[in-house]
């Protein structure tokens, strides 16, 4: 990921700390509650898929360069895995 984007993906995720809305977003439906994504242009596409619904933190799930207009399978697979393993980890702690 180029340090364009990465840079613009920081202030995007301050923004989400600080309880605002990030600049371009939307809802990611299938995946799991509360989750969303954060799209970031520069030459070239990228996207980061986080929670921010608990108090303690923001849980970014995967950040991923699109080529393509849908979203591959493969990410969403993996940002699914990856919300159940959270979720796992915080029922986990006392």
């Amino acid at each position: 990921m180029p340090q364009a984007a990465r840079r613009d993906i920081g202030v995007e995720l301050t923004l989400v700390q600080a309880a605002d809305l990030p600049t371009d977003w939307k809802p990611i439906r299938g995946v799991g509650v509360s989750v969303m994504e954060i799209r970031v242009h520069r030459p070239g596409e990228f996207r980061v898929i986080y929670v921010a619904k608990f108090a303690e933190a923001v849980y970014v799930l995967h950040a991923f360069g699109k080529k393509s207009q849908k979203t591959p399978k493969t990410d969403l697979d993996l940002t699914r895995r990856r919300y159940a393993q959270m979720l796992a980890l915080r029922r986990a702690k006392p």
